[in-house]
Formats: C-alpha cells, sequence, structure tokens
C-alpha cells in the first residue's frame, strides 16, 4: 500500500511525486510511455526550446554577425544536427528525471494506468503483462494532447502536430501554420528563421489572443521581419493533401474563400486534456464535457482520496501551474495549508522577442470597469537593448489609479521570460509601480525597462523617454 501513486509523469506529476517523498509518504508513480517527463520534456517545452535557440543561432549569423563585425562563408542548416542536438537535450533532461526519482526512492512503473476502484490501480505493459498497486491516495496527471477539428486528417506526415514539427529533418519550402497561439508561433518562428516560408491562419482578430492586445500587434509587426503572412480573422474550412502538396482553404473576414498551398501543414489550435485509458468511472471520478477532471478549490475530485492537476484540470495548460498544484497536493495530503495564486502564474511565449505576462490585461480591466493607469516603455530606448541590436518590443505596466497596486505586466522584447519573474515577485508583495520606480536596477540591464515602464505610470516620469 502507497501513501500515494501519481498516475502521469509529467512537470505536474513528477514534481507532486518527489514533493511527496520529501515529506516522508511512501509514492508510487506510473507512466505509460518508455521516457519519463511527460510532453513537456519529450515533444514539449524542453524539445521546442531547444530548437529555438539553434534556428536563434542560424538567423543570428545569416543577419546580424555581419553588423558585429563577424564575416561567415557557406553557412547552411543542418538539419539532422540540429534535431539531434535537440534529442540529445532531451535525453538528458530525461535522465535527470529518472535520478530525481531514485535519489527520493520513488517507485516508477512503466505502463498504462488505469483504476479498478478508488484505492487501486492496474498497470498494464506493453507486452501486455498487468499488475495491480494500491494507494491511500491518487494524484491524475495524465496531462493532454493536441486538438485538432473533426475535417483535418491528421496524417502525421504532412499535416502534422507539434510533437511531429520538432522531428522534421527538413526545411519545409511552405510551412501553413494554423492557429496564432503560442504552440505555432513558436514553431512557425523556428521554420521561418531557416529559410521556411510560413503563413499563419488565426480564427480571432489577433495573434496570442488570450494575452494582452498589445503584445499580439507588436510580436506580428516583429514576426513580419522574418517573412511571416498573417491571415487573421480567417476560419479554416478544409484541409487536403494530395502527394507532397497541402492545400488549406479559409473563409475570410469579408466572407471570401483563399486557398494556401505548402508542403507541410501545422495544426496547432491548442491541447485537450487526456484521460483515454484511465477508466476514471470504476473510481467514480467525474469528467465533464470539456474532458476535464472536475476537482474542487483544493484540486480533489468527487472521490475523496483522489486528486487531479495540470492540464488534464480548469485552467492554462502550463508546465509551471501542474508543477505549483503538483506542490500543493502534496502537501495538503500532509495536513499542510498551501495556496496558488492563480493570478500570478506567468505566461509566456518563446519567439524572439520573447513576449511574457503576468497578471490581469488591459482588456479584463476594461470589462471589470477597474480604474488603472497605464506607463510604457519602448526597448528602443535602452542601452542595453540598443548594445545587443535587440531594439523590438516593450514593457507594460498597469498599475490601481487610486493605490499605485501593480495590477498587470506585460512584456515582448530580450529575456522577457527570465525579466517577468521581477514582476511575479513584486506583485505577490503586493508592490506598487512607484516601489519598482525607487528600486536600483543595474545599467546597462533589459530590467531597466521595467523600471522606466513603471515610472511612466507613476506621473508619467520616464526618465530616458
Amino acid at each position: 500500500m502507497y501513501d500515494l501513486i501519481v498516475i502521469g509523469s509529467g512537470p505536474g506529476g513528477y514534481v507532486a511525486a518527489i514533493r511527496a517523498a520529501q515529506l516522508g509518504l511512501k509514492t508510487a508513480i506510473i507512466e505509460k510511455y518508455a521516457t519519463l517527463g511527460g510532453t513537456c520534456l519529450n515533444v514539449g517545452c524542453i524539445p521546442s526550446k531547444a530548437l529555438l535557440d539553434s534556428s536563434e543561432h542560424y538567423h543570428n549569423a545569416e543577419h546580424s554577425f555581419k553588423n558585429h563585425g563577424i564575416d561567415l562563408k557557406g553557412l547552411s542548416v543542418n538539419m539532422k544536427q540540429m534535431i539531434a542536438r535537440k534529442e540529445e537535450v532531451v535525453k538528458q533532461n530525461v535522465e535527470g528525471i529518472q535520478y530525481l526519482m531514485k535519489k527520493n526512492k520513488i517507485e516508477v512503473y512503466q505502463g498504462l494506468g488505469s483504476f479498478v476502484d478508488k484505492n487501486t490501480i492496474k498497470v498494464r505493459k506493453e507486452d501486455g503483462e498487468e499488475e495491480e498497486i494500491k494507494g491511500k491516495n491518487i494524484i491524475i496527471a495524465t496531462g493532454s494532447k493536441p486538438a485538432s477539428l473533426p475535417f483535418i486528417k491528421l496524417d502525421k506526415e504532412r499535416v502534422i502536430t507539434s510533437t511531429e514539427a520538432l522531428n522534421l529533418k527538413e526545411v519545409p519550402k511552405h510551412m501553413i501554420v494554423i492557429g496564432g497561439g503560442v504552440i505555432g508561433l513558436e514553431l512557425g518562428s523556428v521554420f521561418a528563421r531557416v529559410g521556411a516560408k510560413v503563413s499563419v491562419v488565426e480564427f480571432m482578430d489577433s495573434l496570442i489572443p488570450t494575452m494582452d492586445k498589445n503584445m499580439g500587434k507588436e510580436l506580428q509587426k516583429s514576426m513580419k521581419k522574418l517573412g511571416v503572412e498573417f491571415y487573421l480573422k480567417h476560419k479554416v474550412t478544409a484541409v487536403e493533401r494530395k502527394g507532397k502538396e497541402v492545400t488549406v482553404t479559409a473563409d475570410s473576414p469579408k466572407g471570401e474563400s483563399i486557398s494556401l498551398k505548402g508542403d507541410y501543414v501545422l495544426v496547432s489550435i491548442g491541447r485537450r486534456p487526456y484521460t483515454e485509458g484511465l477508466n476514471a468511472e470504476a473510481a467514480g471520478v467525474k469528467i465533464n464535457d470539456k474532458g476535464q477532471v472536475e476537482v474542487d478549490e483544493h484540486l480533489r475530485t468527487n472521490v475523496e482520496n483522489i486528486y487531479a492537476i495540470g492540464d488534464v484540470v480548469r485552467g492554462a495548460m502550463l508546465a509551471h501551474k501542474a508543477e505549483e498544484e503538483g506542490v500543493f497536493v502534496a502537501e495538503q495530503i500532509v495536513g499542510q495549508k498551501p495556496h496558488v495564486n492563480y493570478l500570478l502564474i506567468p505566461n509566456v511565449v518563446y519567439t524572439w522577442p520573447e513576449v511574457a505576462a503576468v497578471g490581469y490585461t488591459e482588456e479584463q480591466l476594461k470589462e471589470a470597469k477597474r480604474k488603472y493607469k497605464t506607463g510604457k516603455f519602448p526597448f528602443m530606448a535602452s542601452g542595453r537593448a540598443r548594445a545587443s541590436g535587440d531594439l523590438d518590443g516593450l514593457v507594460k505596466v498597469l498599475a490601481d489609479e487610486d493605490t499605485d497596486e501593480i495590477l498587470g505586466v506585460h512584456m515582448i522584447g530580450p529575456r522577457a521570460a527570465d525579466m517577468i519573474a521581477e514582476a511575479v515577485v513584486a506583485m505577490e508583495y503586493r508592490a506598487s509601480a512607484e516601489d519598482i520606480a525607487r528600486m536600483s536596477h543595474a545599467h546597462p540591464t533589459y530590467t531597466e525597462v521595467f523600471r522606466e515602464a513603471c515610472l511612466a505610470a507613476t506621473d508619467n516620469r520616464a526618465l530616458h523617454m
């Protein structure tokens, strides 16, 4: 009898298992695939960042190095090596998780985990062999899978998801990306940098539509410099493949039909919760119409000893959100009183420039009729950004009109993914824009732009504008 069984070894699952083991719980984790780490480590966060870095190096070598006084000849893309490096990065990360399981004495079961009852899990291995294990508490951390549209046939050769895009051994001639969200723009930028023509078809009126609209507009301007074409407010109606050619048909805002022809179509319209094979009904666990496992504010399902975390429950599908929830549940099981502030979980897009945000968007504040003030500062006015040549983007700070408390921070620019942490800390301690404006920031650094945006939000007194 285990104190805790975790089904799924993605960031939420493996972190929950580690924290539980640290707290003295006898813990087991079940993973149906051959390697630990889930989508994030194997076919998501980690491999995509490896390719983003590699493609950015190539892009800079081709377009920026000469300006820095670095002359190169015979520059070319070796996609096979780029993919090989990505796979090595994944391998090292996965091995790191395996080490952490051993270090924390967590028993790993390889196979498909499914409920027999609320305390019993059946593990079916690839060879068909089955065994049953029992747990006092169980966490469902089975994650998500790429979503699609009913009329799109994903052949995983020419009509692909992010999983297949991460393993392409050639540079596409023309990649058509369906979906202008995080995944589509990250992978679209990878292939645009290495020479592919990229067209993005998005149903909404802006890119990264769940984020502040300023960010979508700025990112679109920046990606146009890579040659990326955008078709906003276009509804895809058909995807057809003939040999190596794929045609995407879409309705324009004016009701006209357009056709785009390419050699690859990347379907990136989001992800859906994954519970196939879980047999949740055997334990009496409720799953809603969206495919999500229903949980209360303590992430407990309707069955008292069963919890669910990460992409399989409500909320943003983010690896670090899943990690927070994993720690939250483990600590709760031993009687602690943890807390997760969902408003302060940052969101990041790893294009270049990077996009990062935390807190409320301007659209949300307007909808709530909350009085606020805005401070903006562009990277173009930053000495550090000018030195590195990263002049695109800005930082936008939203603060309460009366109290000056920071309500939201939205940034697009160099190293925004790292810079957003300062905003998270500030908001966690309910800092005002004036607080950040009064703090010394090293010069020259990118983070000075955050300070200047806070100065702009307080009596419009940015120093370098």
